[in-house]
């Protein structure tokens, strides 16, 4: 016979998730009395304790790490169990977690996100912006319920799922020294290892194709800063700061704009992939797959 309840997972994994009592029971809009009851209730079904205490602190210790996914994986169950006897389309407002990398999140998302809730009237969406990493950090812990990153995922836990496909341009300011040498013939990789680069910071998407398509090439690239937004770089190029490598969508309006200009080399094309991320065995309720349906049909 059972004697755990959902109430008392819901609560595992919300202690799991913020690390104390106090903001797990804001995040479920339940009392701290009525959160640590739950929990000691939890811990004396199954016989042992699943958290390490540190003062205030909750840590999961080997049993509770080992239970989270299936814990998070149960409460999904419940909210797919509940939504089937609904109708696709929410009575109630439905908020969606996502996360994205920052090109993805600027320049991609905000034209399908537009266009669901126009079909979907009652949902709202939460989008964290960061680079590619943080987007994984942020799937693997489910405080997002779909990650959107550029590139090769890392992380074994976690299912990409491969979306759209990308085009990086190089760039460089309209009065660059390579601008006027492009215009007779493309630019070699020793013209371009001579010149003074701008990168996006590490565990970004874009540093990492940036470097495994273009600096690969060169025998050397001496990088004049590295800056954690792309418009940053952009801006800081327009002003004869150095050359950089970037998304075509991010780079197209200051290009149409004549502050900037696409440098065309002997490279091979460089491309990359654009995926959706999602925990391993994760099941979508009806509406998170009507927006990766959505999200497939506008690539």
């Amino acid at each position: 016979m059972l004697h755990l309840s959902l109430r008392q997972w819901e609560v595992f994994c919300a202690i799991a998730q913020s690390g104390s009592t106090v903001a797990a029971a804001q995040a479920i809009g339940l009392s701290q009395s009525a959160v640590s009851a739950a929990l000691q209730q939890l811990e004396a079904g199954l016989g042992a304790q699943l958290f390490a205490r540190s003062g205030k602190r909750l840590m999961l210790n080997d049993l509770g790490r080992s239970l989270w996914p299936q814990a998070q994986a149960l409460l999904e169950l419940a909210v797919q169990l509940e939504q089937a006897t609904q109708q696709t389309e929410p009575s109630a407002p439905v908020v969606l977690r996502l996360a994205a990398s920052t090109t993805i999140a600027n320049h991609v998302l905000p034209a399908i996100l537009t266009d669901f809730m126009q079909r979907y009237a009652q949902v709202q969406f939460e989008v964290v912006i960061g680079n590619t990493r943080e987007v994984a950090d942020a799937v693997g812990e489910a405080s997002v319920d779909l990650g959107f990153i550029e590139g090769v995922s890392h992380w074994p836990a976690l299912q990409a799922l491969p979306w759209r496909e990308d085009e990086l341009v190089l760039i460089a300011a309209p009065s660059h020294a390579l601008v006027a040498e492009a215009g007779h013939s493309p630019v070699t990789a020793q013209q371009l290892g001579n010149c003074r680069w701008l990168l996006r910071e590490e565990g970004s998407g874009t540093r990492e194709a940036v470097e495994y398509t273009v600096l690969s090439q060169l025998q050397a690239w001496p990088v004049a800063a590295v800056l954690g937004s792309s418009e940053a770089i952009c801006t800081a190029v327009a002003r004869g700061a150095g050359i950089s490598c970037l998304s075509r969508v991010i780079a197209h309006p200051w290009i149409e704009r004549g502050e900037l200009a696409v440098l065309h080399s002997l490279l091979p094309p460089m491309r990359r992939q654009f995926s959706l991320l999602q925990r391993q065995g994760k099941q979508r309720s009806p509406l998170l797959q009507a927006l990766v349906q959505a999200c497939e049909d506008a690539a």
